[in-house]
Order: structure tokens, then sequence, then C-alpha cells
């Protein structure tokens, strides 16, 4: 008499993979052939910001340096920790000094506030050392030009970012260093009272752009650092400016992969 067949083992992996709800979100799977590997990367919502194919040379950490990889990793992290710290932190005149102290001294090694702050710096430098690289291979350039413009202004963006957050721990430095830096908002062209243009911005005898209606003060919710400074900036860093970086961030992804995806050496 035979023996009977043995049974199948049970695969879980498999099992799930032929389940209706792992079908409903992954339309295909990986495999060997080039066209199911590009309708993965074109159905799925994280993969289909990337490119189906890229320059091998132009995916070398040599070149690229990971700069703006790591630009986005750090923005993520800021995300983060920037939403932790948004449970304890008050941004009134009375609480927001103390509440960074108590950040420092009541959570272990201050470890939330710090790495939000480190983390501010290494997106500094990382953003900018992107768009050095970008610049010295020539990425700027045709049909790319857009693209440059879109990272000029998430430069300026990641600037205002620290900018704006510098204000929060509320303490002199903070204070007097937003002093300086909002008073040159007054030289803004045609916008501050002490800019080029402000004088020709006016209805007979009104001017109309004056120390309590220009930029610095629209800026600052009044003439000097105080509490509507504060939560303006509180606004600014933590809605404002996150809110535009993520939309021309995704622009500026989604523009990559419509060029050809990473530049490749000139």
């Amino acid at each position: 008499m035979a023996d009977p067949a043995p049974k199948p083992k049970f695969d879980l992996g498999k099992y799930i993979t032929e389940t209706q709800l792992y079908k409903s979100m992954f339309r295909h799977g990986y495999t060997t052939s080039d066209r199911d590997r590009a309708l993965s990367v074109m159905t799925n919502v994280f993969f289909h910001l990337h490119p189906v194919k890229v320059r091998k040379s132009g995916a070398r950490f040599g070149f690229t340096w990971c700069a703006g990889g790591l630009s986005f990793f750090v923005f993520l992290t800021l995300v983060v920790s920037g939403i932790l710290l948004m449970f304890y932190y008050r941004p009134t005149v009375e609480h927001a000094y103390n509440d960074i102290l108590a950040l420092r001294e009541h959570v272990p090694f201050g470890i939330m506030r710090e790495l939000h702050r480190w983390g501010a710096h290494a997106m500094i430098i990382t953003v900018w050392l992107h768009m050095f690289r970008v610049f010295m291979t020539g990425s700027y350039k045709p049909p790319r030009e857009f693209n440059w413009v879109i990272g000029v202004l998430l430069l300026v963006l990641t600037m205002l970012l620290s900018f704006t957050g510098y204000l929060l721990p509320w303490d002199q430095l903070a204070m007097w260093a937003i002093t300086v830096g909002s008073n040159m908002a007054r030289a803004t062209p045609f916008l501050g009272h002490e800019g080029p243009g402000a004088a020709l911005l006016a209805i007979g005898d009104i001017q109309l752009v004056t120390s309590g209606s220009d930029v610095r003060f629209a800026l600052l919710g009044g003439r000097f650092v105080g509490a509507g400074a504060l939560l303006r900036f509180y606004i600014l860093h933590c809605v404002a400016i996150p809110t535009i970086l993520v939309v021309l961030m995704s622009v500026h992804f989604w523009r990559i992969r419509k060029d050809g995806g990473i530049s490749g050496p000139l």
C-alpha cells in the first residue's frame, strides 16, 4: 500500500499575500519581471514619487553625497520631535521659558529638545550641502531649472524655520536676536517703512507704509518683541512654514521623477 502524499506545509507569507486585504493595498508583488517592477513603483503611493529607472552613475554616494535624502530624513526627525515638544510647550510669556527649562530638566537628558535643536542645525547643513552639490555638478541646468527654483525656495523656508524657532525658548538671547533680525525687515523694499520705495506709497499726505503697518509690524504683531511675536512665531514655526515646505517638497520629488530621476555625472 503506497504511503499517502505528504501535506504541503503552511506558508504564512503566501497566505497573507493572497488575501483580498493585501491585494487591495498592494496590486503588484516584487518579481524579476521588469514590467512588474515598473508597475510596483507606479501603483504605490510612496514609490511612485521616484522614477522607475535611475542612472547607476547618478546614484553613487560620491556623486550625490546623499545630501537630499539626509535633508528629508532630518526633516522627518524634526517633525516627530516637534510634535512631541508641542505636548509640553506653551507659547505664552508666562510659561514659555519655564516649559523649556522643564523639557531640559524633567525629560531624561533633555533628549527631546536637544534632538530637535541639533536636528535643526543638521538640516541647515545638509540642505546647504545638497544645494552646493547640485550647483557643482550642474544639475540645475535644463530641463531641471524649475526644480532648482523650488530648491532655492526650500532653502529659504529652511532658514525661516530656524529663524522662527529661535524665539521660542523666550530667553534673552532669543529675544534680542529676533529684535535684531526683525529690525532688518524695516528695510524691505516697499514693505518696510525704511525700505526703498516706501516713500512712494502715499495717498496725499497719508503714508501707507509706516512703522505700525509694515512687514516688521506684521511679523511681530506689534512694535516690539512681545506676546504677539511669540504666538506668531510659534504658528509660523509649527504650522504655516512646515505646511508650505511639505507642499514644495512633494513638488520637488515629483519633478525629479518627471525629469528622469537623479541627474547623472556630466
